[in-house]
């Protein structure tokens, strides 16, 4: 089964947010399986849906450790919309 996710992280720490939002990214862009758009609003990522909820599992909670308190805002939608509506979905 695919699975399309759009995901915003906002700190709640003081100190470099920018940097600790774009560790995340850093990170998530490292699968290999998974597709990753981002934008200035969100990231999107798509993929087989272990794959994905697997890589969100580790990095939440490596996001967690390393940044500390944190706000994931998550929309879970099956299928693959980058593949059901291309450029429609990248910036």
């Amino acid at each position: 089964m695919k699975l399309s996710v759009e995901i915003s992280k906002y700190p709640l720490t003081e100190g470099d947010y920018v940097a600790a939002i774009q560790d995340f990214i850093d990170r998530i862009n490292a699968y290999e399986d998974i597709s990753v758009i981002t934008n200035y609003m969100s990231t999107q990522l798509f993929g087989d849906f272990d794959t994905v909820t697997n890589a969100l599992n580790k990095e939440l909670k490596t996001s967690f450790e390393k940044h500390g308190t944190s706000i994931f805002v998550c929309k879970f939608i099956p299928g693959d919309l980058q593949a059901k509506y291309g450029d429609k979905y990248s910036n």
